[in-house]
């Protein structure tokens, strides 16, 4: 693709980073293929090669406008174009870009923009939204049904965490919204990794990882996020610590990322770069210990051996992480049945705060992925991701968990 950006742009970091990703591309169309959002409304200006050409346009000078804004809103950011591109387009920096430009230009209406700040001042914030979840439960009964399922049913009493301190140390990052809306996730992931001889510590200083604000445009103070992280795990990685161990597939792709998006900040950049090096996806992590878990299911059995369950595996897994079949080969190591999920490569219409600001088009996703869940008669559900999770629960016939609960579960006592 030829280019010819703007002054405005072209001599700076993002500018110079956007060209490399604009000729790159090279027209092909395969993308369209596996764009969801395409795929629902059938407009080249909805799929990644028509927002490409968009991105393009305003970075050449030509003025963004409000349908500019609503087709790159619609995109779900789920990486599938980029699995099938056979060009290495690196499309969701480049939204990225394209995005911050256009809000630059195009003001949003007023409630957007409100709801947006809204969200912003929230869900980062583990202490306000930890709180405000809970009122929310007490209150779930007499909600209306749009924010009732945004609300999950609180959750039963968590499993103890384990005690037992081992030479073999990793971090866990335990999110923003994830301990309030499935608090037994991390503590599955605690014990499972407990039972292979791995202790998991805390790291109070840490936060959400950067994701939310960086896809809603607030660029800079997702950079404070991933400075505070890494202020906060630095320490025990020094002293020893293996890894970053993520649980939430949705946060993964973006610590692995600091390296990339912390590269110009020449006090962090070195950190940075230790810290993506060091950060494993909970799949990764079980994949190099896999033996030992074998081992240790062999000792115990199963507990849920033969039970048939359905594996969504979330864009930000097999898209963004390129993780594919790990889970799948753990959970029929476990004894379960998996039973096998049409278009398994599309988006469940999650994909963070999308949610929120495109209703419509994530409900009409989700209706999907469901009826392709459920196609094959499961009881239950498993996935890898906090915001897959709670999207999916409301509209399926069966419970869904995250694939660590399950494993723990595997394991017994």
């Amino acid at each position: 693709m030829q280019t010819q950006l703007a002054e405005f742009i072209s001599h700076t970091p993002r500018g110079k980073e956007a060209d490399a990703i604009l000729r790159s591309c090279v027209h092909c169309g395969f993308c369209t293929a596996t764009c969801p959002t395409y795929q629902l409304l059938g407009d080249e200006d909805d799929g990644p090669r028509g927002r490409i050409y968009l991105i393009k346009a305003v970075l050449e000078g030509n003025p963004a406008t409000a349908e500019t804004q609503l087709h790159l809103d619609r995109c779900l950011t789920c990486r599938a174009c980029e699995t099938t591109c056979p060009s290495g387009v690196n499309y969701h920096r480049l939204l990225d870009i394209g995005r911050g430009e256009v809000d630059r230009q195009v003001s949003r209406p007023l409630f957007e923009r409100g709801l947006r700040w809204l969200l912003l001042a929230i869900m980062p914030q583990r202490r306000v939204f930890s709180p405000l979840m809970k009122v929310g439960q007490w209150l779930r009964p007499l909600l209306p049904h749009v924010l009732k399922e945004k609300i999950p049913v609180r959750a039963r009493q968590r499993r103890a965490l384990p005690t037992r301190r081992h030479t073999r140390r990793m971090l866990l990052l335990e999110g923003c919204v994830q301990p309030a809306m499935a608090p037994n996730i991390n503590c599955a992931t605690a014990r499972v990794l407990d039972r292979l001889g791995i202790t998991i510590e805390r790291t109070p200083g840490a936060g959400c990882c950067g994701a939310l604000r960086q896809h809603l445009d607030a660029q800079e103070a997702a950079r404070d996020d991933m400075r505070r992280n890494i202020d906060a795990w630095w320490p025990a990685l020094q002293a020893g610590a293996e890894a970053v161990v993520i649980n939430a597939s949705g946060c993964a792709p973006q610590v692995k990322e600091y390296a990339a998006l912390l590269a110009d900040d020449g006090d962090y950049a070195q950190k940075a770069a230790r810290i993506s090096s060091s950060t494993f996806d909970i799949a990764e992590i079980l994949a190099r210990e896999e033996q030992a878990l074998h081992d240790r299911l062999r000792e115990t059995g199963s507990a849920v051996a033969g039970r048939r369950l359905a594996f969504h595996s979330p864009c930000t897994l097999q898209h963004a992480q390129g993780i594919t079949g790990v889970v799948e080969r753990l959970l029929v190591a476990a004894g379960c049945e998996l039973v096998p999920v049409n278009d398994a490569h599309l988006c469940c219409g999650s994909a963070g705060t999308y949610s929120i600001f495109q209703p419509v088009l994530s409900q009409r996703l989700r209706k999907n992925k469901v009826a392709a869940l459920n196609a094959g008669g499961p009881q239950m559900i498993a996935t890898a991701n906090i915001g897959c999770l709670s999207h999916l629960q409301p509209a399926a016939p069966v419970p869904v968990k995250h694939w660590i609960e399950i494993i723990d579960e595997a394991l017994g006592e």
